[in-house]
Protein backbone atom coordinates (compact mmCIF):
# COMPACT_ATOMS: atom_id res chain seq x y z
CA UNK A 1 0.00 0.00 0.00
CA UNK A 2 1.57 3.50 -0.80
CA UNK A 3 2.16 5.50 1.92
CA UNK A 4 2.41 9.21 2.60
CA UNK A 5 3.87 12.04 4.58
CA UNK A 6 1.87 15.20 5.33
CA UNK A 7 4.00 18.18 3.89
CA UNK A 8 5.71 20.57 6.45
CA UNK A 9 3.47 23.80 6.39
CA UNK A 10 3.53 26.76 8.99
CA UNK A 11 0.02 28.05 9.37
CA UNK A 12 -1.58 30.88 11.49
CA UNK A 13 -3.76 29.84 14.53
CA UNK A 14 -5.24 31.80 17.51
CA UNK A 15 -7.11 30.52 20.03
CA UNK A 16 -10.52 30.85 21.07
CA UNK A 17 -10.58 31.62 25.04
CA UNK A 18 -13.88 32.75 25.35
CA UNK A 19 -12.51 36.43 26.20
CA UNK A 20 -11.15 37.21 22.59
CA UNK A 21 -14.03 36.65 20.31
CA UNK A 22 -13.55 40.37 18.65
CA UNK A 23 -10.11 39.74 17.71
CA UNK A 24 -11.10 36.38 16.34
CA UNK A 25 -13.67 37.57 14.05
CA UNK A 26 -11.45 40.91 13.23
CA UNK A 27 -9.02 38.21 12.30
CA UNK A 28 -11.67 36.66 10.53
CA UNK A 29 -12.93 39.17 8.85
CA UNK A 30 -15.31 37.89 6.31
CA UNK A 31 -18.20 39.29 7.82
CA UNK A 32 -19.90 35.44 8.11
CA UNK A 33 -18.18 34.37 11.30
CA UNK A 34 -20.14 35.29 14.09
CA UNK A 35 -20.32 34.53 17.96
CA UNK A 36 -22.48 33.16 20.19
CA UNK A 37 -23.07 34.19 24.13
CA UNK A 38 -23.54 31.48 26.80
CA UNK A 39 -27.09 30.28 26.64
CA UNK A 40 -29.03 27.63 28.81
CA UNK A 41 -27.57 24.59 27.39
CA UNK A 42 -24.19 25.76 25.82
CA UNK A 43 -20.84 27.66 26.43
CA UNK A 44 -19.43 30.55 24.56
CA UNK A 45 -19.03 29.60 20.78
CA UNK A 46 -17.75 31.36 17.71
CA UNK A 47 -19.53 29.70 14.12
CA UNK A 48 -16.91 29.57 11.45
CA UNK A 49 -18.13 29.26 7.83
CA UNK A 50 -15.55 26.76 6.37
CA UNK A 51 -15.22 25.38 3.16
CA UNK A 52 -17.71 22.35 4.51
CA UNK A 53 -20.13 24.63 5.91
CA UNK A 54 -19.89 25.65 9.16
CA UNK A 55 -18.61 25.22 12.16
CA UNK A 56 -18.55 25.89 16.12
CA UNK A 57 -15.33 27.00 17.50
CA UNK A 58 -15.66 25.85 21.49
CA UNK A 59 -13.95 27.92 23.95
CA UNK A 60 -10.27 26.33 23.92
CA UNK A 61 -10.73 25.14 20.08
CA UNK A 62 -8.28 26.44 18.06
CA UNK A 63 -8.81 28.50 14.70
CA UNK A 64 -6.47 28.07 12.16
CA UNK A 65 -6.30 29.87 8.59
CA UNK A 66 -5.30 27.38 5.97
CA UNK A 67 -2.60 27.47 3.09
CA UNK A 68 -5.54 29.53 0.53
CA UNK A 69 -6.80 31.78 3.50
CA UNK A 70 -9.59 29.74 4.65
CA UNK A 71 -10.40 29.47 8.52
CA UNK A 72 -11.78 26.53 10.29
CA UNK A 73 -12.05 25.05 14.32
CA UNK A 74 -9.88 22.36 15.57
CA UNK A 75 -10.11 20.74 18.83
CA UNK A 76 -6.98 21.19 21.50
CA UNK A 77 -5.74 17.70 21.81
CA UNK A 78 -5.93 17.35 17.83
CA UNK A 79 -4.19 20.81 17.41
CA UNK A 80 -1.11 19.50 20.10
CA UNK A 81 -1.03 16.64 18.32
CA UNK A 82 -0.27 17.51 14.52
CA UNK A 83 1.35 21.45 15.33
CA UNK A 84 4.60 22.39 17.04
CA UNK A 85 5.41 26.00 17.65
CA UNK A 86 8.09 27.30 15.93
CA UNK A 87 9.99 30.58 16.59
CA UNK A 88 10.72 33.28 12.91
Amino acid sequence: MPMFRKKPVVIEARQFDGLNENDILDWIDDGNAYFIPRGQFTGDALIIPTLEGDHRADVGDWIIRGVKGEHYPCKPDIFTATYDPVTP
